[in-house]
């Protein structure tokens, strides 16, 4: 597996994937800790990892400068530009790994970095390649060069898991064999209700009521929109209560909230723990997520699990999930007053709410339940294979 050690989303892939009795070597794109459930860990710390960190992992443990905010920018537009150029100085490493493991697959759980450098794996080694949330529709057109070594993973692939039906189109334009193996299936691995549900017993919708902000500061989350929109359902609603992951300590989001006279209402929490945040899904009546790129979110899943209704920006990849006014409702992201209606819809429609809970754990549980997750992934696994 090549992946991202650090990232929740491969430890639970990792965990996914034990009770099906698998021998899993991890190479990690970024430096991390050994990872329970792997045999072994590799770096390969590709396009400067580490150099920025990670917006999740970083942000809201202490307090952050403007100057080290700038420099997460800075470090992330180096990795756009130069990235791609710096992962053929660790093919020779990936190639010793590959010869020492002689693994049956390889599984890259994104295309960049990962699956670029997964793209060295030796023909007759049967080469998987995951797109996870905006691979085909942000990354892959940022410069000529990602462009580049994108057709040449999606060429180089023997099968393609995808967590939305829109990237298994895209990838065949960016050099993906149609006729090979493709599943559909959460980028995360599944969601495990059984954990999650029993993690949140017991936790009721507020009042006052709260909208949940569950993304934190992402360069295609549209924050501004967001905030903008607070006042305008603060004058129809003053008693709401905002809450917004990940955003303690983060200059971008105290200017939004002391400019906007919102700093009664608006509650910026640190980095929580997975746990912490299901919880606040519990507790919220809806959870607000307006972004121009997405897949399938985990922070979708999560809130369509536990009862929150979704409130998201009218992407072609979420409608694969939500269905306007009956399980969820959709805005153009850049539309702060637009936002704001629909969160006072969603507020004010006790009914929607009730039926878009019942559809919403329907849903996850037929299509993103881990144990029918693993279920396909290890007979696609074996397809490739044998």
């Amino acid at each position: 597996m090549v992946a991202d050690g650090r990232s929740p989303i491969t430890r639970n892939w990792i965990k996914m994937l034990q009770p099906l009795g698998m021998e899993i070597t991890l190479v990690s794109t970024f430096p991390c800790i050994e990872v329970e459930g792997a045999k072994g860990t590799h770096i390969l710390p590709v396009a400067f990892a580490g150099l920025g960190g990670s917006q999740a992992g970083s942000a809201g443990r202490k307090k952050s400068s403007g100057l080290v905010s700038r420099f997460r920018r800075l470090a992330a537009d180096l990795r756009h530009q130069l990235g791609p150029w710096t992962i053929s100085s660790y093919i020779p490493r990936y190639l010793e790994i590959i010869e020492d493991v002689k693994p049956d697959l390889v599984h890259a759980l994104r295309i960049p970095y990962e699956g670029m450098l997964a793209s060295a794996t030796p023909k007759g080694i049967p080469l998987v390649l995951s797109t996870w949330g905006n691979d085909l529709t942000l990354h892959a057109p940022a410069t000529r060069k990602l462009g580049a070594f994108t057709r040449r993973a999606l060429w180089r692939a023997d099968g393609l898991m995808s967590d939305v039906r829109r990237d298994v189109s895209l990838a065949a334009k960016w050099g993906f064999n149609p006729q090979k193996p493709t599943l559909v299936v959460p980028g995360n691995g599944g969601i495990d209700l059984d954990v999650m549900l029993t993690s949140a017993a017991g936790v009721m919708h507020v009042d006052p009521p709260v909208v949940l902000n569950p993304r934190g500061l992402r360069s295609y989350v549209r924050s501004d929109t967001f905030f903008k929109s607070i006042p305008l359902v603060l004058e129809k609603r003053p008693d709401v209560r905002f809450r917004c992951t990940s955003m303690a300590g983060q200059p971008e989001a105290e200017k939004w909230v002391r400019a906007l006279g919102i700093e009664k209402q608006v509650s910026l929490l640190p980095l929580i723990t997975q746990a912490e945040l299901w919880r606040e899904f519990a507790a919220a009546s809806l959870s607000v997520s307006v972004s121009t790129h997405d897949g399938t979110p985990n922070t979708l899943l999560e809130a369509m699990s536990l009862g929150c209704l979704p409130v998201c920006g009218d992407l072609e990849s979420i409608r694969e999930w939500i269905e306007p006014g009956v399980n969820g409702l959709l805005v153009d992201p850049c539309d702060p007053a637009g936002l704001a209606f629909a969160i006072l819809r969603g507020l004010e429609d006790d009914t929607l709410r009730e039926s878009a809970a019942r559809v919403n754990l329907g849903l996850v549980r037929g299509r993103a339940e881990i144990s029918s997750v693993r279920e396909k992934v290890s007979a696609f696994y074996k397809n490739l294979v044998h």
